[in-house]
């Protein structure tokens, strides 16, 4: 335990929300929603605004469009989020080399490790100066928990949410946590909390008096222990700069069940493909490959294959999870699947895979469904977001539905590269930059604004206009003169870069063909 408050914890507010309210000017101060937005869809982060009326991280999408219905409801843009997080952890690796993110939107930092403080005064300077230059250089707000360990400096910073800063002064740890639910403390979920009650242990205090035997008996050794000397403030881990990743895996929710066996075998060698893909991205290759099933019955199997020697080849690890998925029963009807891949290594064994490149290249596989970031088996010719002040619904997302008979009207499924899921970003060739409000019956709504405009127009266009296309997000906040806002790593798109002549082109006035 430290004698000052040294370890930093930063936690960004509402972080995907809040980088969407930064994106787009229209929805700033409105409810926004992110997260799939298919029947099963489940919601990822829910602005403070949101928040009010109930929603929140891990809700069904459903639930949280019946609390808040004229709330944003959008899909995750990742290329964003990660684009905004390599800013954050630049500016944290500026106060030390000790970095320990744990998420996109969350990290540990070790202030004394960097020379960036070493008594509660110098603390307190380096964490408002982070909070300002996280908010020049992104525009977003976050949180921040100083303290002498780690477990204090995060209970710190959610006590400081939103847009705060609190420091726990080493010493007082034991009167801080004694009234709070023993859920405050980490490891102590909901299965352990109602275990805990059930003794008659609802407060960390409580935790304190009832001594390490009586929790080991309640919980095992290990765990007991563990959490006997957090109820006692005591937490002497350490900032790890690195942390080896065991595993890599990707898996989707279907918003409706599978039932043909070869639907669900194109769908593990898509999701294959995709992990492959995260595997190669970090330089790594895996031994064992690793199905997951979740049934119609919400039962959940898992089968895995240990290989001869690790590999990131896409046709070894598709041949692989092939073979897993004939050992289970999928008859009654498949909602989710997954692939992943364990015993990471920095090194490939082609050679023991001939055989698999022989029938790759004998028989070609049909490339991998790109759509990262929409629900897999939905129809997104019917998806659509809420924007602004009203729920966009599916076909209802614009005007001018195709037929004027009243009857059943058939809609011609709308290619996959040609989709614009709710949200995203675009560029049209006459209106510049926008982003998709909805979409649906072969039309695209877009609502042309760009961070730090005022808010945009609203126009309609068919999803096959060729001066139509998705693009990479904008940066948050404008680029100092002769500097880029983004990472030196973030290339540029193809759109972008096609687009740099026309990025003046962005008023609202436009020839009547851009509506259908």
């Amino acid at each position: 335990m430290r004698s000052a408050p040294t370890i930093l914890h930063l936690d960004m507010d509402a972080f995907f929300a809040a980088a969407e309210q930064a994106a787009k000017p229209s929805l700033r101060g409105k409810p926004v929603v992110v997260g799939g937005l298919g029947p099963r869809g489940v919601v990822s982060t829910a602005s403070y605004e949101a928040r009010r009326f109930g929603v929140h991280s891990a809700m069904p999408m459903a639930q949280a469009r019946r609390l808040a219905p004229n709330a944003a409801c959008l899909v995750p843009r990742f290329a964003l989020y990660r684009a905004v997080s390599e800013q954050v952890m630049e500016l944290l690796g500026r106060l030390s080399p000790l970095v320990e993110p744990l998420s996109l939107d969350e990290a540990f930092v070790d202030l004394e490790a960097g020379g960036s403080a070493d008594d509660t005064a110098s603390a307190l300077a380096a964490g408002e100066r982070l909070r300002r230059d996280i908010r020049a250089v992104t525009g977003l707000s976050g949180s921040v928990g100083l303290a002498g360990s780690k477990m204090l400096a995060k209970i710190g910073s959610e006590q400081a949410k939103p847009d705060g800063l609190v420091l726990i002064e080493p010493g007082t740890e034991r009167a801080l946590l004694g009234p709070m639910p023993v859920r405050t403390l980490p490891g102590v979920g909901p299965a352990t909390g109602d275990h805990l009650r059930r003794a008659g242990m609802t407060t960390v205090a409580e935790l304190a008096e009832a001594g390490e035997d009586e929790l080991v008996r309640l919980l095992g050794k290990a765990h007991g222990a563990s959490l006997y000397r957090m109820a006692l403030g005591r937490d002497d881990r350490a900032v790890v700069s690195e942390r080896d990743a065991k595993s890599v895996s990707v898996e989707d929710t279907f918003d409706v069940d599978l039932h043909d066996r070869v639907r669900v075998r194109t769908e593990v060698d898509r999701l294959a493909d995709r992990c492959v893909e995260r595997l190669r991205a970090a330089g790594r290759s895996g031994r064992t490959v690793v199905l997951k099933v979740r049934r119609y019955d919400f039962s959940t199997l898992t089968r895995s294959e240990t290989l001869r020697g690790p590999t990131d080849d896409p046709g070894v690890v598709r041949e692989a999870a092939g073979r897993l998925l004939e050992s289970v029963d999928t008859t009654g009807g498949v909602r989710l699947l997954g692939v992943g891949v364990t015993g990471l290594a920095d090194f490939t064994q082609e050679d023991l895979f001939a055989q698999a490149a022989a029938e790759e290249s004998a028989a070609p596989h049909a490339p991998a469904d790109e759509r990262e970031h929409e629900p897999v088996g939905a129809d997104a010719a019917g998806t659509a977001g809420a924007a602004g002040g009203g729920a966009v619904g599916d076909g209802t997302a614009v005007p001018g539905a195709a037929g004027s008979g009243g009857g059943p009207v058939e809609v011609p499924e709308v290619p996959a590269e040609r989709r614009f899921p709710a949200g995203h970003d675009v560029r049209h060739r006459e209106f510049g930059a926008g982003w998709v409000q909805g979409s649906g019956l072969r039309r695209v709504t877009v609502r042309f604004e760009e961070p730090g405009s005022a808010p945009g127009r609203v126009r309609t266009f068919w999803a096959d206009d060729p001066d139509l296309e998705l693009s990479e997000p904008l940066p948050l906040v404008p680029a100092v003169a002769g500097q880029s806002s983004w990472p030196a790593s973030r290339p540029k798109s193809r759109s972008e870069s096609r687009s740099d002549s026309d990025a003046g082109r962005s008023g609202d006035s436009g020839s009547g063909r851009a509506r259908p």
